[in-house]
């Protein structure tokens, strides 16, 4: 009986500098796609490669920014993902901690670079999107123009995420450089939306999977989206196309950061670095359809092909001016709020 216990207290206490020493990671990131990717393929990766257990906290940009926001003095996540604009705005709440240097940055393209706290993940574009089958059934040509969706046969057809969602924003901005004004002039914009596309839209949908059902079902056929997410609802061979419009498409990234918070785990750098790697990219180029920003990325023609890849093709889109934005994005909100979805 001594044996025994001897035998069980050498155990214990062999074991208790391994369980001392797990560590967990909370991840606030995208919801839909990109979460089954890191839960099918990315989380198990980083596990087998560490074993550092990731609990991973879906939602929008908006929401997860909001949440760092609430739990500044007490943080609860230890990375995110967020668009670009949101990521700004971290930043500049000084919500990011400061990334540990690495080999990986090397290797990264200079338009990854967000500054000293965070960086860009992925690129893809803001543009149109439709259903190939309906079109054609209604006899109607593919939509080529940010114009198409004031277009009267589309009325109740079209679905569009609100101002609160990265892909929402850019639709506001490009309408207001089509009529002269931009994003120091938004008002031309606000009234193209209100008189002209807002008569047209079923719903403004910020949730990628609400978003995937009003195609499905065939409430919309016609709406504005990142290429990432139509190639994702593409590849479940569902009969939708991304469309670069004519006018140009916009440039949205996905960015991470690690959170600034006083008890920061190095694992928190560890798999921020992780997401940059060549093999990760190649996974999120795969199932989001995001470019990759690690120039040592090898993709297949296939993958190649439905992404933004290489600096030619990312020097075709234009970029949103957000350090103007920002400055304006809540005063846009409230008014969206009132005047557009109201």
């Amino acid at each position: 009986m001594k044996n025994l216990l001897k035998l069980a207290s050498v155990f214990s206490l062999a074991v208790a500098p391994m369980l001392s020493q797990a560590v967990t990671l909370n991840v606030g990131s995208y919801g839909g796609s990109t979460e089954q990717a890191f839960r099918d393929s990315i989380i198990p990766m980083f596990k087998k490669k560490t074993g550092v257990d990731i609990t991973y906290v879906p939602g929008n940009s908006t929401d997860t920014l909001a949440k760092l926001v609430a739990q500044k003095k007490h943080p609860q996540f230890d990375v995110v993902l967020i668009d670009d604009g949101p990521m700004e705005q971290a930043q500049q709440f000084n919500l990011c901690a400061a990334l540990a240097p690495a080999p990986v940055y090397q290797d990264l393209y200079p338009l990854s670079n967000m500054g000293k706290t965070a960086v860009a993940l992925g690129v893809v574009a803001t543009g149109l999107f439709y259903n190939k089958e309906a079109f054609a059934k209604a006899g109607w040509a593919a939509p080529d123009s940010w114009l198409d969706l004031e277009d009267p046969k589309f009325r109740q057809k079209v679905v569009i995420p609100p101002i609160s969602n990265g892909y929402g924003l850019h639709t506001l901005i490009k309408f207001a450089e089509l009529n002269g004004g931009g994003v120091k002039d938004i008002e031309p914009g606000f009234k193209a939306i209100i008189d002209k596309v807002a008569p047209n839209v079923l719903a403004w949908e910020p949730s990628p999977g609400k978003m995937s059902e009003l195609f499905q079902n065939g409430s919309g056929v016609l709406g504005v989206w990142g290429s990432g997410r139509v190639e994702a609802l593409k590849n479940t061979g569902f009969p939708v196309e991304f469309v670069y419009p004519k006018e140009g498409a916009v440039a949205l990234f996905t960015a991470v950061c690690p959170v600034a918070r006083p008890d920061a785990k190095p694992e928190a750098q560890q798999f921020v670095q992780f997401l940059l790697s060549p093999e990760i990219q190649a996974i999120l180029a795969k199932t989001q359809a995001w470019g990759p920003v690690n120039s040592k990325t090898r993709l297949t023609p296939e993958v190649a092909a439905a992404v933004p890849y290489g600096p030619e093709q990312i020097g075709k889109l234009e970029a949103v001016d957000y350090s103007v934005v920002n400055v304006e994005r809540g005063k846009w909100t409230n008014r969206w709020n009132r005047t557009v979805e109201r």
